[in-house]
């Protein structure tokens, strides 16, 4: 189940939007799959600089705005009790303005995959984690566009 908050001053074409629920909530129900599950829970919100630069801080000790962040729950107490509940992910939409090439729209889904692959424990602290993290991160991303009934990914 994907939960999606719009921040106050978040400027998101409808369209984009639609296609970034519809396509996140395909992967969440994929990597679930994955994982002998149904679904997983996944909050995501959509926000500006000022909001993620004041997480960043606040979580991460780094004091400047970033693109997404993942606030991952299977790390906490309640993973035994809630095993599909896996966390939250925030994504500037600014930033992800800013640094977009291929258009927002596959800027957003790229982040909202990379979200969800740290919600699942990947990491990219090293070459090999990277690799292995962005292989996940487009077998996601590639299940969530894909029509048809959801598979695991």
């Amino acid at each position: 189940m994907l939960d999606v908050t719009v921040d106050d001053g978040v400027a998101l074409p409808p369209a984009i939007r639609r296609t970034l629920v519809t396509n996140l909530g395909r992967m969440v129900r994929a990597a679930a799959r994955t994982e002998g599950h149904k679904d997983f829970e996944v909050a995501l919100r959509l926000t500006t600089d000022a909001e993620i630069h004041a997480l960043n801080r606040d979580y991460r000790s780094k004091d400047k705005p970033t693109d997404v962040l993942a606030f991952a729950q299977r790390e906490g107490p309640s993973a035994t009790l809630h095993p599909t509940l896996l966390g939250d992910i925030v994504i500037s939409v600014e930033t992800a303005r800013k640094q977009a090439k291929r258009g927002l729209e596959k800027e957003l889904l790229h982040l909202a995959s990379h979200g969800l692959c740290h919600l699942l424990g990947y990491d990219h602290r090293d070459d090999a984690e990277e690799k292995v993290m962005n292989a996940r991160a487009v077998k996601l991303r590639k299940e969530g566009a894909r029509r048809g009934s959801v598979k695991a990914a």
